[in-house]
């Protein structure tokens, strides 16, 4: 388990920035700023174990809270919040500029992966990689309310990793709307898996698959 320390960063004219920093005993250079679902906040188990992961292979992690989880400690996000936890998640990029000269990836769980993907197509080159965990590309039971309107925008090469039990998805669904993606896209499948992706089975395995997996698809 990697050391983290407590992270607050309050930019002029910015969304303030907070979370929890794991800072590698050997630094690669590399960066990664990972954001939570909808339900959740950065201490998400799954987000501590990549984060952890990634970071034992030199990388510096941010795991952060998107300014909507800031504002309210539980629930989801309110309607009408999406920029502004786009432009939570640019702040946190920019954090991460000071904290390093290397590459910066950006990767998010559900919505957190859903908004970082949308800021990356708004803003193309702001990011080298995008790791998204468990793309909720419909929600539940309704899989004509696709949420793919900015993939033909995504510049951003993008690895999508998905639980083959997940409820927002299946697998052939997402393998499909990647096609609308114009930049590199890799799908990672996890069997027996669902939304949350860890769980007690593959718990002490699915990180170091992920991290194996994303950073030979960064290089």
């Amino acid at each position: 388990m990697s050391n983290f320390e407590a992270f607050h960063d309050n930019p002029p004219d910015q969304p303030a920035v907070r979370g929890f920093l794991h800072l590698p005993s050997a630094p690669s250079g590399d960066a990664l700023v990972l954001t939570h679902g909808a339900g959740a906040n950065s201490n998400a188990p799954l987000l501590v174990a990549l984060a952890s992961a990634f970071c034992d292979t030199g990388w510096i992690v941010l795991r952060c809270d998107l300014p909507f989880r800031q504002s309210r400690p539980h629930g989801p996000p309110p309607r009408g919040s999406a920029e502004r936890d786009q432009q939570g998640l640019k702040a946190a990029l920019a954090s991460m500029r000071r904290q390093t000269s290397g590459r910066i990836f950006l990767g998010g769980h559900s919505y957190g992966g859903r908004q970082a993907s949308m800021l990356a197509a708004a803003e193309p080159g702001l990011v080298d990689r995008l790791l998204l965990l468990s793309y909720p590309l419909h929600p539940p039971q309704r899989p004509t309310d696709l949420r793919t309107a900015h993939f033909p925008l995504l510049q951003t090469p993008a690895m999508f990793v998905h639980g083959a039990s997940d409820g927002f998805a299946t697998v052939d669904e997402l393998a499909a709307a990647l096609a609308l993606i114009p930049a590199p896209t890799e799908l990672l499948p996890i069997p027996s898996a669902g939304h949350e992706l860890l769980n007690k089975q593959n718990r002490d395995t699915l990180p170091g698959k992920i991290v194996a997996a994303f950073q030979s698809f960064a290089r």
